[in-house]
């Protein structure tokens, strides 16, 4: 969920990347977008299976994202190569007790998803959840739940079904109309929704073409 402090960072979108994919396209999921009684959203992928690519795989990258990678030749920021049009940036802004990425680490992720910097995301995130069986990170207010991201790892023989569920709005008693209804439109609007589902298959696809030499490789 973009984080409200940071609704007027400047933030451009660096050149794009063109390593020659061909990125999976909206139709190879099943994808479903709700909008519940008290208005949260609640998004969800069943991705096309991922070949190649194991829940170790997953589970390792997501604890070594930090850094830089070589892909084709190039030195390039890890976030950058997963996808290659839409990430902008990604730090992580507090570590675990054991300094490292795991369950009490807290992500930023910035990425825009068209090119034109419509649907900005500037977000920090806490990692609830990191394991070989899938990740689920979160935002509150207070104690209040207002944001999560719930990516479930199935291990298929070498390859692995991938399934992610985000939800935005509390159904708090007293919170669900102020935040449902006033601010979560100024920061996640229905059309944002359409196109993080787009987003999302598309950098959970890419993971095919370049994570399996990657781990291979550490």
């Amino acid at each position: 969920m973009p984080n409200l402090t940071n609704l007027y960072t400047k933030w451009t979108l660096p050149p794009e990347r063109d390593f020659g994919w061909n990125m999976k396209t909206l139709a190879s999921a099943k994808t479903n977008f709700l909008i519940d009684k008290n208005n949260v959203f609640h998004l969800t992928i069943e991705h096309d299976i991922l070949r190649g690519v194991t829940p170790k795989m997953l589970c390792w990258w997501f604890q070594n994202i930090d850094g830089e990678m070589t892909y084709q030749g190039k030195t390039y920021p890890k976030y950058l190569v997963w996808h290659p049009k839409d990430h902008i940036h990604w730090s992580l802004k507090k570590s675990s007790a054991n300094n490292k990425i795991e369950p009490g680490s807290y992500f930023r992720i910035v990425e825009a998803f068209d090119r034109n910097m419509k649907f900005l995301i500037d977000s920090i995130e806490l990692v609830e959840k990191l394991d070989e069986t899938g990740m689920r990170l979160t935002r509150k207010i207070g104690k209040i739940e207002v944001f999560s991201l719930q990516h479930d790892f199935i291990k298929d023989g070498n390859n692995t079904i991938y399934k992610s569920k985000m939800i935005i709005g509390t159904s708090n008693a007293f919170w669900k109309n102020i935040f449902n209804s006033y601010v979560r439109p100024l920061i996640f609007t229905n059309e944002m929704g359409t196109a993080w589902l787009k987003h999302n298959i598309e950098e959970v696809g890419n993971f095919e073409f370049f994570l399996p030499e990657l781990y291979g490789n550490n």
